[in-house]
């Protein structure tokens, strides 16, 4: 469940945000090996794929981010809609949901 096959690489904090406002997907900060990737990733089947997944741990902007919008914590995941508008460690069917 933590296959590039399922989150691909991160594209970088702010090539993500620009892929994000260009094709109206949204991005999703995540920490490898969080235990609930794997209930996202089950709760959002191949529409996993259609976000883009940008990696708080070796990202510092994309952990930078994540701070501003959860009270100074690095809440992942965090999903950061086209708009600008976040949604902080939501529950994985929310995910789903959101993509």
């Amino acid at each position: 469940m933590n296959s590039p096959l399922v989150f691909p690489p991160s594209p970088g904090a702010e090539e993500a945000r620009r892929r994000s406002a260009a094709d109206g997907r949204p991005v999703i900060r995540w920490r490898h090996g969080m235990q609930l990737l794997r209930a996202v990733a089950l709760h959002a089947g191949p529409e996993a794929r259609r976000a883009h997944w940008a990696g708080i741990r070796r990202e510092p902007a994309a952990a930078a981010s994540v701070r501003a919008v959860a009270d100074g914590n690095e809440t992942a995941p965090t999903v950061v809609l086209p708009d600008g508008q976040a949604r902080v460690g939501p529950e994985p069917e929310r995910v789903g949901e959101l993509l």
